[in-house]
């Protein structure tokens, strides 16, 4: 059972697609486990080793842009760089997400990698406050 004060993710089935949800107490944290969810659909998060961070800016008009933008910014650096992330850091001030990613390259053998990632989408996006007062950051990303 999740304490659902506890920073988790989940992944929602969307016709096709997949669905990548975060929560946390802050949208940081929410962003965080979004990116772990969305490294959780090409693998299990728990095989990638933190052997190397990349850093991502964004710049969004709110929160629910900055979720594409970050998520997308991730995908472009998993697919040009051959890597898999398994831990991220993230600041929003300002419009701006400064954020970090640290991961290794993608190994097929022991990641075992189930599909690409095409890109985030703006089908079920949502960044809000839970009834709880936690934080819930989710979209659905093409696969």
């Amino acid at each position: 059972m999740i304490d659902s004060d506890s920073p988790h993710w989940e992944l929602f089935e969307h016709m096709a697609d997949i669905g990548v949800r975060g929560f946390g107490a802050t949208p940081e944290e929410a962003f965080a486990q979004a990116a772990l969810a969305l490294s959780a659909v090409i693998c299990d998060p728990t095989s990638i080793r933190a052997l190397e961070k990349v850093e991502v800016e964004c710049e969004a008009a709110d929160l629910e842009l900055a979720l594409v933008d970050w998520l997308n910014a991730l995908i472009y650096e998993m697919a040009v760089r051959h890597m898999v992330f398994g831990r991220f850091r993230v600041d929003i001030a300002g419009g701006r997400l400064k954020g970090v990613a640290w991961g290794e390259p993608l190994d097929p053998q022991r990641h075992r990698p189930a599909v690409e990632i095409k890109g985030a989408t703006y089908t079920e996006l949502k960044v809000e406050r839970e009834a709880d007062g936690g934080w819930r950051a989710q979209c659905v990303v093409d696969v």
